[in-house]
């Protein structure tokens, strides 16, 4: 059975402009810290964990260059009224809905 894909940035990335400082996504850290959380729920998710660096090809391959933004929730079914479409892929990118379908889909605790 297929999975619903999350694609997140990866953490302690380096940014060109800030050579040796390094970086989390903040909007990505929301996400990695309840799958942290929560590893049992986490393993019914497809997990791609991706560089900061644009050309992201993994995300451009699922949804399109311009939807490269992160994080990114792509369902491998049925999904919300409200999912973006690329092509017959349907995802969300808003870190607050992501965290919601988290918990509607896959059993997350719902974070207030």
């Amino acid at each position: 059975m297929a999975k619903d894909t999350l694609f997140l940035i990866a953490p302690g990335f380096e940014d060109p402009k800030h050579p040796g400082v390094r970086f989390v996504c903040p909007y990505c850290n929301q996400v990695e810290g309840l799958l942290a959380s929560f590893p049992e729920l986490a393993a019914r998710l497809d997990i791609h964990r991706v560089g900061f660096p644009r050309p992201r090809e993994a995300v451009i391959a699922a949804v399109g260059e311009e939807n490269q933004g992160l994080p990114l929730l792509v369902f491998a079914g049925d999904a919300p009224e409200d999912a973006a479409w690329h092509g017959e892929t349907r995802f969300v990118q808003d870190t607050k809905r992501i965290l919601e379908l988290l918990a509607e889909r896959h059993g997350f605790p719902l974070l207030h």
